[in-house]
């Protein structure tokens, strides 16, 4: 069953509810005998409307997943399926197939013993496609003529439509707490499952950063795991040499923007500068590894640098620092935008040249959102991939050398959950461990800036 033919279903019922419930609302107003109504007729409208559209919606969702299974069983009980092998990669293989071709999505069938299948599966289609229509078409007009029978002149109709929005905003709120709180579950679970097997002083002071996926799970080597270079090459990379590219350049244009430029001029530059956060990361990858890697190379090479790598850090930090700008920028153009006028006058006339007046007033006044601007580039270079994998290596190398070679936290969690690992062995369990450092990490920039942006800010008329 299509979802769309349900869901235009539920659409189409509600929307005939609505109008059904917006005319008798009308009909009462109309009528001489009856007084001033409770709500207005689009709250009664809206009533009967929440009534038939939420259950369905209840109801399509599990529909859509009820009637798969109940169509492969369907299917299963059928005489063309007892020459069927047991269950496994096979069978599944068939169903699949004969699936595809009464669904229409396939011509034919590879395998000649999905024929006979094919026939059982459209009739199961067919019966389980109209039955979901029909017990849409029920639940809709039964719930709606609850609904509507409940309609009277001093029916509350506006107040339980607005506790049913709030209802729907409040479920919004908690599915995003309920997230977080999910993925930092499962984070601390799984990583106290690795550190059962891992002790964690080996992971968090180790200086060898080398997990076999392939080795003996029960008896783990722990001088493989030392993440100390994971985290000294995300931090020299992302926080480092991005952040002395990013900050000086994203606050230097905040300032030319916002006290230097024409208006014509931040017209056109404010917007492109802010095109560099929408850029995919891929692309700077593809940039970093193809330009500035081999630049950095040759460059090194014309100066005496000998063992200069075509992946480097550097390359990776410089064209990371350049992707984070906007993030600076964009947060000190508005922090010092939003400086009173006065305190910028009052400066200029006591004498305070117009560099003295932004040193020593915009830039303080406007702190706290310039260093909240700072911390959320720094959280975005930390959590990086792409650019690292292309311009920087996944090789673990602890060294200051911005040459060498190196790799950080997220690069070596995309590289653990991907492949055939086990989730039971500790190479792969490794990738969250890391993930809820990099998170504990993330948290303490982010409590940071809001201590910062706490003591250092100040109202304005």
């Amino acid at each position: 069953m299509s979802p769309a033919i349900l869901l235009l279903l539920a659409v189409g019922l509600g929307l005939a509810g609505w109008i059904a419930a917006r005319s008798r609302a009308w009909a009462f107003r109309r009528d001489k005998d009856v007084g001033r109504l409770a709500a207005l007729p689009v709250y009664h409208g809206w009533y009967v409307a929440l009534w038939v559209i939420v259950p369905l919606a209840a109801f399509i969702s599990l529909w859509l997943v009820a009637s798969p299974y109940l169509v492969e069983q369907s299917v299963l009980m059928s005489p063309a399926a007892s020459d069927l092998p047991a269950a496994g990669f096979q069978r599944d293989t068939l169903l699949r197939e004969a699936l595809a071709v009464a669904s229409g999505t396939s011509p034919g069938v590879f395998n000649e013993a999905a024929k006979p299948l094919i026939e059982p599966f459209r009739e199961a289609l067919s019966r389980y496609n109209l039955i979901g229509i029909l017990s849409t078409l029920i639940i809709g007009f039964l719930c709606g003529t609850w609904a509507f029978l409940r309609l009277k002149p001093d029916f509350t109709a506006r107040t339980r439509v607005e506790k049913t929005v709030m209802a729907a905003l409040l479920l919004a709120s908690l599915v995003a707490i309920l997230t977080t709180l999910g993925i930092v579950a499962s984070l601390v679970f799984e990583t106290f499952r690795f550190f059962g097997m891992v002790s964690p002083i080996d992971f968090l002071f180790g200086t060898q950063w080398g997990p076999d996926p392939m080795g003996n799970p029960q008896n783990p080597d722990p001088t493989r795991f030392g993440a100390v270079p994971l985290f000294w090459g995300t931090i020299f990379i992302g926080a480092i040499i991005a952040m002395i590219v990013a900050i000086p350049l994203g606050l230097m244009s905040a300032i030319y923007l916002t006290q230097y430029a024409a208006p014509r001029v931040r017209s056109w530059l404010k917007p492109a500068l802010e095109i560099l956060a929408g850029v995919p990361t891929v692309v700077y990858g593809y940039f970093a590894a193809l330009t500035v890697a081999p630049f950095i190379r040759d460059l090194a090479a014309m100066i005496g640098i000998s063992g200069a790598s075509s992946e480097s850090a550097l390359a990776a930090g410089l064209v990371m620092g350049v992707m984070i700008i906007p993030f600076v920028s964009s947060m000190a153009d508005d922090s010092i935008a939003a400086v009173p006028q006065a305190m910028r006058d009052g400066s200029l006339a006591m004498g305070a040249t117009e560099s003295e007046t932004i040193k020593r007033v915009l830039i303080p006044a406007a702190l706290p959102g310039i260093v909240a601007g700072i911390m959320l580039a720094i959280s975005r270079a930390i959590g990086e991939t792409m650019i690292v994998v292309m311009a920087a290596s996944t090789a673990a190398n602890l060294s200051a050398n911005p040459l060498d070679r190196m790799t950080t936290v997220t690069v070596q969690i995309v590289k653990m959950l991907t492949g055939e690992g086990s989730f039971d062995h500790p190479a792969t369990l490794s990738a969250f461990a890391l993930g809820f450092v990099l998170f504990l990490v993330t948290l303490g920039l982010n409590f940071i800036a809001l201590r910062v942006v706490k003591r250092f800010r100040e109202a304005y008329d």
